[in-house]
């Protein structure tokens, strides 16, 4: 008997498999309520709810396994042309889902009001299939497998082998065969041939095989859905049997709705054939494209350790360097080197598409389009864009409320589309891209746009701004994200509240994000969102003013040019230089910070490329490349943007890692806003203040 603690790994596992596939059945029933003739999509979705109420039997989770019985007869149904797609089909298999969801994270018994819920969907199952008796009956108890199709009796025979991986999986060959005999009437015989001495039995592998046959008027999908979670793992050979010859003349003239197995299903059956090269599956050899499952916790540990390694290293690297050993300085850089590649893996493995968290929304935009009376289509960009797993975690609540507040406050009604000459489906955008060592993501629509004169009368009352304070565009824009701010005139129970839009705030820059509000009266509006790669190691150069050292990130870094008193003089003392005839200006580290230390008689200008174009960033001397460690600063220096972190450099010393992009948004402030929070720098607006 398997031990308490493997029944739940294996209710684990199947919790986690049921997840997947309920995503993807969500997403598919979205495109089936768009395309409702599409059959691919239909048996999509019939193989999807029978795999989930097969696996929920298998490991315990009766009642699911029960309740997606019901939706399964209704999408066989639709396979077989008794019923058609509809929208209320597709939004009651939409609500049973979320129900699905629940069940699965359910550990008792289901409370009386979810049990009333999931009744109430059932019954409207059954209005909709005409087959309330049987959905009742069906709600009761758990399914026996599959629904008999009306048709002639036909005899099937059938070969079943266990894979070496199919038990280890949770599949129980058992249930699968006892499934198969709910289908008419079945004969079996076990070969026990594969099956070794004590000394090399494997416990958790089956060596026994059956040859089968079995009479029923099932088709050949309705069968081969009995193994449609274990056909990858097993060999399975499925043939249609000869039949007495009265049975067989009947057959020729087959009965209305019965079975018959075309050459198009023959040819399928002998490419499935095990004894054929081309249905042959070598169990012995791995897949090529095989994938391990691993809890995030450990991911994350695997992450930090290799941070740690690259500390170390940099220690090592730093006491090679003031030792002239030529055998100590040959292993440092190749530790350097390993270090570095380990590195550079551990990256890949925490980058994933950000497809999944994009395509959750369809659901969302399509609920919210239903409650609102809009007519809205989500379109969907750059979903193949990879993203550090922890930036991707956190990107769900800004998404939500900036969706939301698209559909509620962006997109006007039908009515005043129309007024308006617009067509009478609004569109929502949601894209991503790279921009340097950062991922741009962009929620856009095609609404009324916000009225920044609306905006800006709100902060007035609230008492934000002054009457007479002159606000730029993205000033005004930016009030839209203080806790509490709303112009909506009525609370609804999509938005209205004010709290939204500080959520995605506080989210970002948490994320050392940043927020940018695009706006056209009448033709929409677009939030950007910029976000780094990666929360954890990122490639750096490592620079020094005095005796404080920083770190700059080498994706934004162009090239680095030297700047002489000459230079200062040619320019007049303002903070531009002159590289190749083009004036970038540049922004003193040492004037910045306050750092009081000599100043070098040549100085260096690291130029970075931003979203506000090439800068320069002054220092005393360029280190060289570094692979950086990021490390939270605390919640005490929350409030510094600038800096978005820090790492430990080989000598023991820390480092602040700049973030350039927030460096030149300060620079570009009057001296009164862009002083706030260093009392004690007095940087004017770029190009405008004295060396």
């Amino acid at each position: 008997m398997p031990s308490n603690t493997s029944v739940d790994h294996f209710k684990q596992s199947f919790r986690e498999e049921a997840r997947e596939i309920l995503v993807e059945l969500e997403l598919s029933l979205l495109e089936l309520g768009e395309n409702p003739a599409d059959m691919e999509l239909v048996g999509r979705t019939f193989r999807a709810l029978h795999t989930i109420k097969g696996s929920g039997a298998m490991f315990g989770f009766e009642e699911l396994a029960a309740f997606t019985h019901n939706l399964e007869n209704a999408y066989d149904e639709v396979r077989n042309g008794r019923l058609a797609v509809t929208a209320e089909l597709v939004d009651l298999t939409l609500t049973a889902l979320d129900q699905i969801k629940a069940m699965l994270e359910e550990s008792g018994p289901a409370r009386a009001g979810e049990k009333t819920a999931r009744a109430a969907i059932l019954e409207q199952v059954a209005k909709l299939t005409g087959d309330g008796a049987h959905a009742q009956a069906a709600a009761e108890a758990p399914p026996a497998a599959a629904v008999i199709e009306e048709g002639a009796l036909r005899q099937w025979r059938i070969h079943f082998a266990p894979g070496p991986g199919l038990m280890a999986s949770g599949s129980d060959p058992l249930i699968l065969l006892r499934e198969l005999g709910q289908l008419g009437k079945l004969t079996a015989a076990a070969s026990m041939a594969a099956v070794p001495s004590l000394a090399e039995l494997e416990p958790e592998r089956c060596y026994v095989a059956w040859d089968l046959t079995l009479e029923t008027a099932a088709s050949l999908d309705t069968i081969r859905d009995v193994f449609i979670f274990a056909e990858d793992l097993c060999e399975l050979e499925l043939e249609p049997a000869p039949m007495p010859a009265a049975i067989e003349a009947e057959d020729r003239e087959p009965a209305p709705g019965g079975d018959q197995t075309s050459a198009a299903e023959t040819a399928a059956l002998a490419l499935r054939d095990p004894r054929s090269s081309a249905g042959r599956r070598d169990y012995d050899k791995p897949d090529s494209a095989s994938s391990i499952r691993v809890p995030a916790a450990k991911l994350d540990q695997f992450v930090d350790l290799v941070g740690e390694l690259v500390t170390v290293q940099a220690r090592l690297s730093e006491i090679a360097s003031r030792h002239a050993d030529a055998d100590v300085a040959a292993v440092s850089e190749e530790i350097e080197r390993l270090t570095a590649a380990l590195r550079e893996n551990s990256m890949n493995i925490r980058m994933l598409p950000i497809r999944a968290t994009f395509e959750r929304f369809r659901r969302l935009v399509h609920d919210l389009a239903r409650d609102l009376g809009k007519d809205v289509e989500l379109t969907i960009e750059g979903a193949d864009t990879e993203l550090d797993k922890t930036v991707i975690d956190q990107l769900g609540d800004p998404l939500m409320h900036l969706i939301r507040n698209s559909m509620d406050h962006g997109i006007e009604p039908a009515a005043v589309r129309a007024t308006a000459g617009k067509r009478a489906t609004a569109k929502i955008r949601l894209a991503a891209r790279h921009s340097g060592a950062s991922v741009l993501i962009a929620v856009t629509d095609d609404g009324g746009g916000i009225d920044a004169a609306a905006v800006r009368n709100r902060a007035v009352e609230r008492g934000l701004v002054a009457p007479d304070a002159q606000l730029s565009e993205a000033a005004t824009f930016a009030l839209l994200f203080e806790p509490g701010f709303s112009t909506a005139k009525k609370v609804t129970d999509v938005s209205g509240r004010g709290v939204g839009m500080d959520v995605v705030r506080k989210r970002v820059e948490g994320l050392r994000g940043s927020i940018e509000v695009a706006s056209k009266p009448g033709a929409g509006t677009s939030v950007t969102l910029r976000l780094p790669l990666t929360l954890a190691i990122i490639d750096g150069l490592l620079v020094k003013v005095g005796e404080a050292y920083f770190v700059l990130p080498l994706a934004n870094t162009l090239e680095c040019i030297e700047l002489t008193p000459a230079d200062i003089a040619a320019a007049n003392g303002r903070h531009v230089a002159n590289v190749r005839g083009e004036l970038i200006p540049y922004l003193s580290l040492r004037q910045h910070f306050s750092i009081r230390a000599r100043r070098p008689e040549i100085e260096q200008i690291m130029v970075v490329e931003t979203e506000e174009g090439r800068f320069g960033f002054v220092v005393d001397q360029v280190l060289g490349d570094y692979q950086t460690v990021i490390k939270n600063l605390g919640r005490f220096y929350r409030q510094v943007q600038v800096v978005s972190g820090a790492t430990i450099l080989g000598n023991g010393t820390v480092a602040l890692i700049l973030d350039p992009e927030r460096l030149v948004q300060d620079a570009m402030r009057p001296p009164s806003a862009a002083t706030r929070g260093h009392p004690r720098a007095r940087p004017g607006p770029a190009g405008a203040c004295a060396q």
